[in-house]
């Protein structure tokens, strides 16, 4: 069996310590491959350097919402000649937080309009990071419509409603190890909407631990198995056909194959 993590923070300190016994324990778990996402201006540097040490590993540059607030033209300037490397597969993770909101909204949106137009003017995907903010998101893509190669909503966890709006937008669906906590019903049930040609799966290491070893800290891409195992119940299919699906998309959406 082999997945890719389709979205993991490796350079943030919790992880860079100990990164290539993580990338081991990984490999042993069957999660061979790994998207290091960016999130800052400092750490898109690091990202790609840990990307271009790895043959299975590619990186994703962008801000997300909650430094917006650090951004000036010159950053977006980097993110836009990062995009020609090889190993930069994606931009992001991208978008807008009003949980936190630890950078004004105007902000966000500025920055989130930025990198969706480096995405189109390079032909990359975007990798959206939307939290309490889905009409403005959507919005603010639907200005792109037809200018993006795909898009994928990270760490989803929306309403049937708005499940269903993403997928007649055509974008993709990235499921956490929030599909597999106890209370998450609602989640379990949006996922059984997803198709699988439409599906990834990811850790966001080293955030969100799942079920059921949620109090293992920090996260790690080997613990994604995990998350497989509940999302192929839920389709009904056995782990490594459903491996191989989503696997494959995951694929389709960042020009692996």
């Amino acid at each position: 069996m082999q997945l890719i993590d389709t979205h993991a923070h490796l350079t943030f300190p919790e992880i860079e310590t100990q990164v290539e016994d993580v990338l081991a324990r990984s490999r042993e778990a069957g999660v061979d491959r790994w998207i290091t996402i960016g999130t800052d201006p400092e750490q898109i540097e690091k990202t790609i350097e840990l990307a271009r040490r790895h043959d299975n590993m590619w990186a994703a540059v962008g801000v997300h919402p909650h430094h917006a607030s650090e951004v000036d033209q010159p950053h977006l300037d980097r993110i836009r000649e990062l995009a020609a490397d090889p190993k930069v597969v994606a931009i992001g993770e991208a978008g807008l937080d009003y949980h936190y909101e630890l950078s004004v909204r105007d902000k966000q949106k500025e920055v989130f309009r930025a990198q969706l137009q480096i995405a189109a003017d390079t032909n990359l995907p975007i990798v959206v990071h939307t939290r309490k903010a889905f009409e403005d998101s959507m919005e603010i893509l639907d200005e792109f419509a037809g200018k993006l190669k795909n898009v994928v909503i990270h760490c989803y966890s929306g309403t049937p409603e708005q499940t269903q709006q993403v997928l007649d937008r055509g974008f993709y669906i990235s499921f956490t190890g929030i599909v597999t906590f106890k209370r998450t019903d609602d989640v379990r049930e949006v996922a059984k909407m997803v198709p699988l040609d439409r599906m990834m799966i990811e850790t966001d290491t080293p955030y969100i631990s799942p079920e059921p070893v949620r109090k293992q800290k920090p996260n790690e891409p080997a613990l994604m198995i995990h998350t497989a195992k509940l999302l192929a119940n839920l389709h009904g299919l056995p782990l490594e056909t459903f491996a191989q699906k989503v696997t494959a998309t995951s694929e389709k959406f960042f020009n692996l194959a």
